[in-house]
This record gives structure tokens, sequence and C-alpha cells, in this order.
């Protein structure tokens, strides 16, 4: 599969790039999607939820009334969960919510993702190009010029690049990500995804690894 090579003006180049078919048109495989982006959105959580207990309350140890003869329950302690302001029973624990799958399924599931991109049609190459001076309204020009700026749209480099990374922040409609930061959630959750002439290449080295 062939891809035109834009430059940022919009205007296309006589270069193109080969998407090569291992990467971009394999039989894509749904599980392994499943397994990556459910891995991805657990790593999102943060885990510090926590509640206390009634060993790690401070208060009072003092029994509160006598065993017997009061007509009601027997009480302990002022931290017991069933007064107010005492423990809770059973509450939320901080944890980790990461999870664990193989090396080879994410890779599966990048591949995966890319192939359904390239079916969808909803891969664009540019020529590599940086911004002299950090303006939002400089890096929204040029995905006008590319035509995606009504598109929810991922942007792949081969490297960091300062300038694009900071006049894109302001734009809700744009993510910037580089080829070693690229998972299967981001490519799924564009319309467009915009690489770099240059990080077409180093892609597909990670993923034929």
């Amino acid at each position: 599969m062939e891809a035109i090579v834009y430059n940022k003006l919009g205007q296309e180049t006589d270069k193109k790039v080969v998407l090569k078919d291992e990467i971009f048109g394999i039989q894509p495989n749904d599980h392994a999607i499943y397994l990556d982006v459910k891995r991805y959105m657990a790593a999102q959580r943060q885990g510090t939820h926590e509640a206390k207990e009634k060993s790690q309350l401070s208060g009072s140890t003092r029994k509160l009334k006598r065993q017997k003869g009061t007509g009601t329950a027997r009480a302990g302690s002022i931290k017991s969960p069933l007064f107010k302001g005492g423990a809770r029973i059973f509450g939320p624990r901080s944890r980790d919510y990461d999870i664990k799958i193989n090396q080879k399924v994410k890779l599966l599931a990048r591949k995966s993702a890319l192939s359904y991109k390239a079916k969808e049609e909803s891969i664009k190459v540019v020529e590599d190009f940086t911004l002299d001076t950090i303006k939002t309204k400089d890096f929204v020009q040029v995905l006008n010029n590319l035509k995606i700026h009504d598109k929810k749209s991922l942007i792949v480099l081969s490297e960091q690049n300062k300038n694009l990374y900071l006049s894109s922040r302001n734009f809700k409609g744009a993510k910037i990500t580089t080829v070693s930061q690229l998972n299967t959630y981001d490519i799924l959750n564009c319309s467009v995804l915009l690489f770099f002439e240059s990080s077409v290449e180093k892609i597909e080295k990670i993923l034929n690894n």
C-alpha cells in the first residue's frame, strides 16, 4: 500500500511512502485489541482510594457504657462503624490496577489498529516540519491546509518536538505523540492518523521486532 506524502501547505509532493502489509495490512485481531485497550485503560486508574478502618482511626479506647443492664446493645469503642464518625466496614483499599499482557499481544494489537485505519483510508503522511515559534494559530493553520482541522487527529512524530507539542496543547481536536509512545487506544480514538514521513520507517522497525 502506498501513501502520498503531503507538505505542511497541504500540497501533494512527488514522494510516496510504502506502508508495509505486515504492519498496515494484516487481518485485525479484535481480541488482542480488546486486551491492550483494557490494559491501557486500567493503567490510567490511580488506585489511591482508601477508607480508614477501625484500627486506623484515632480516638478514645474507653468503653462507652457498662456491658449489661442498659437495655441496648453493648458498645466497646467510639470508633465502631455503627457510630457516626466511626470506621467504615469493608471500605475501598488502595491497589494497583495494572494488567500484564505479553509483548507479542501488544504488538499484534497495534498492528491490528493500524490495519483498521489503513482500511478506512484514515492515514495521512506529511513531510517532517517544525514551527519556528510556539503558536496555536500556526499549528491550526497547518491542520487547515491538510484539511483535518475539523477531525479528531493523532499526529505521530519520530521524536519529541517541543514547539509542535506546546503549540498543540490548546487545540482539543489534535494530539501529538511519538512513535515510541504510540498505543492502541490512541490509534483507535482518532479519526485521522497523521504520520510524519520519518516516523513511518521508525514504527515499522519497532513493530517488526
